[in-house]
């Protein structure tokens, strides 16, 4: 029976990754809860294990005195001597007490406590393991599906996709080969569970530093995310060097880069906005495709709110289908974006006087140009008139 148990020592170090210690301890664990259970021995009990045997034995650990009160816990010195005539009071002696037969009680009870403890060191081990993983793209395989999950197997473990992190333009079969970001690595009441997504903004983060050199080396920075997966991403960029064009670089020659983020999205839309420190221009570049006119900002900074004025042929196209242009624009800026057309506006700014002045200016000096422009055809006409009478002079001639 030793040598099974040793085999089976090194099947589980193998298999799970389970090192013979960790096993062996929690053996231990289990023969000493056992022995506590059935036999009332509690404080003074140890198990031993002989690594070249795989046998293990229950010691008991006594204390030598002189007048024995509790002979579970304590040995005459008279005894201890009859051992070794070299003990003295208060010497610890070793008493082997493995029971012959534990029993059926004494054996389901070892043999809960060593599952757990075999879940608890693999639970570990896989935590350990993934949690480097966190927040990462990885490779796995569907295995299965139901009304909650797409189980996905990852290496030796297999990971969850809730139903909130799967495309809703994707099916999802056995032996699919898809990539997933690492959310959460963690442990529950079941064990170690991985969780993964496809629908998580750093999900595009994450594909884009691939494709984008300038991205991973920090030359290039995805400032902010906002996603409705699936359909469309907003994704705002900025450049830590004056001579780089953000968009352009994730773009892509011929829009290569960003087409092979689209085409792993399948088929999603990506819209690239540059990153301005300024909220005003930022929250125009965040309604692209849309023209602004004006944005005009509330009174109370920590509500940031925003008013953005557009041209009225521009409305709809600013606030998109079903609202889903102007909404990721507020996520992705973080402020609370109310679009008006221009016609329903009326801009009352320190800006009023300084155009009206300007259309003054403008009136006064299409007058001029156009007093000029009568001189101008005065003269033309003598002009004409002229040739025309020398024409005539001609033509009596």
């Amino acid at each position: 029976m030793s040598k099974e148990m040793l085999e089976a020592f090194a099947t589980l170090e193998n298999t799970k990754g389970i090192k013979q210690d960790i096993i062996v301890d929690a053996i231990k664990a289990a023969l000493v809860a056992a022995y506590k259970k059935n036999y009332n021995q509690a404080q003074n009990v140890e198990v031993d294990f002989d690594e070249r045997k795989g046998n293990f034995k229950v010691m008991a650990v006594k204390t030598v005195v002189d007048e024995v009160q509790d002979d579970r816990l304590e040995v005459s010195l008279k005894d201890a001597l009859t051992i070794n005539r070299a003990y003295e009071v208060g010497d610890e002696i070793r008493f082997e007490v493995t029971p012959k037969n534990f029993g059926r009680i004494a054996a389901q009870t070892a043999k809960q406590v060593i599952m757990q403890r075999l879940r608890e060191a693999e639970r570990k081990h896989i935590i350990d393991e993934y949690s480097q993983y966190e927040d990462e793209l990885v490779t796995g395989t569907v295995e299965r599906r139901d009304n909650r999950f797409v189980y996905v197997k990852i290496g030796n473990v297999e990971a969850v996709m809730p139903h909130r992190d799967q495309m809703p333009n994707e099916v999802y079969n056995p032996q699919d080969q898809i990539r997933v970001l690492v959310t959460h690595v963690g442990s529950d009441s079941k064990g170690a569970q991985i969780t993964v997504s496809r629908t998580a903004p750093d999900m595009v983060k994450r594909l884009f530093e691939q494709e984008v050199p300038e991205i991973y080396d920090g030359t290039v920075e995805i400032v902010s995310i906002a996603r409705e997966a699936g359909d469309r991403t907003k994704m705002a960029v900025k450049s830590n060097d004056p001579n780089i064009d953000p968009v352009g670089t994730c773009v892509g020659q011929k829009g290569a880069r960003v087409q092979n983020v689209v085409n792993e999205l399948g088929g999603e839309n990506i819209d690239i906005v540059k990153y301005e420190e300024d909220p005003s221009d930022f929250i125009a570049n965040a309604l692209n495709p849309a023209e602004v006119i004006a944005v005009q900002f509330g009174d109370d900074e920590e509500e940031k709110s925003a008013l953005v004025i557009v041209p009225d042929y521009q409305l709809s196209l600013a606030i998109g289908k079903k609202g889903q242009n102007v909404r990721l624009a507020a996520r992705l800026t973080s402020y609370n974006i109310d679009i008006r057309p221009e016609s329903e506006v009326e801009f009352v700014d320190e800006k009023t006087n300084d155009t009206a002045d300007a259309a003054d200016s403008s009136e006064t000096s299409e007058n001029v140009e156009s007093t000029d422009d009568a001189a101008d055809v005065e003269s033309s006409d003598d002009t004409t008139t002229v040739e025309d009478s020398s024409k005539e002079d001609k033509t009596e001639e």
